[in-house]
């Protein structure tokens, strides 16, 4: 059972993600032979103030 963790900055679509959730999981199903239903994306967005580059927040 494949877990696939995506972080991302937001500002995507919800067509954007939709379309990034299928073409991941297509991906693993194709080199790992997991079934599709049993694949999982996460996609977590990432606001301004939630990470930092080079000791500086990031927005």
């Amino acid at each position: 059972m494949p877990f696939v963790h995506i972080e991302l900055i937001k500002g995507r679509s919800p067509e954007q993600l939709e379309n990034l959730m299928k073409d991941v999981t297509d991906a693993v199903h194709k080199n790992t032979g997991a079934p599709k239903e049993h694949i999982h994306v996460i996609i977590n967005e990432l606001g301004p103030h939630t990470y930092g580059q080079g000791g500086q927040w990031r927005a």
